[in-house]
């Protein structure tokens, strides 16, 4: 099977409509990569506790174990949600302490084509590599970013180059 985020967005909404409090928790499972599989909870292979969950989703357990049942009970939910998993660490946190540069665009749109090729070119051509990037899915973030980590500081005066990139909104270097 093979389907879409959008496809899978509109079969999670169809799925919680009439649970919202379940629909946090699955947003949860999502924006961490957070899989259901036996019944529980994993950050990879790492187990999390459902009140861990229910804190950040600002439910209670037995909403968390009730969204569980009905991820599992979904032949078409039940593989996707056994399937994610954490995209990993971000050097972003301790950039400072690493003497590591950051990057911060965000788009007009995000579904435009080449924002991150042409920034990462950009730097390239600066001669400055990149560590890391992060992309935030437009369908999970509010205002979703594109986060590119250097392996050194990347001068402000880059800035205006940044913001002649078609689709881009605004630039922010720390």
């Amino acid at each position: 099977m093979h389907i879409n985020i959008h496809e899978m967005w509109g079969r999670v909404s169809r799925k919680f409509q009439a649970h919202p409090e379940r629909l946090a928790v699955v947003r949860v499972l999502v924006e961490n990569g957070l899989s259901v599989r036996g019944g529980r909870i994993y950050c990879n292979e790492i187990e999390i506790p459902d009140s861990k969950i229910a804190k950040v989703a600002g439910v209670d357990r037995r909403t968390v174990a009730a969204a569980i049942a009905a991820i599992e009970s979904d032949p078409d939910l039940r593989p996707l949600f056994e399937g994610l998993r954490s995209a990993g660490h971000s050097l972003k946190g301790i950039s400072r302490q690493l003497g590591l540069g950051v990057l911060e665009i965000t788009p007009l749109d995000a579904r435009t084509p080449g924002i991150l090729a042409a920034a990462a070119s950009l730097l390239a051509n600066k001669g400055i590599s990149v560590r890391q990037a992060i992309v935030d899915d437009p369908e999970l973030a509010p205002e979703p970013k594109l986060t590119l980590i250097a392996e050194g500081p990347i001068p402000a005066e880059l800035i205006p180059e940044f913001l002649k990139i078609r689709g881009v909104a605004k630039v922010s270097i720390y």
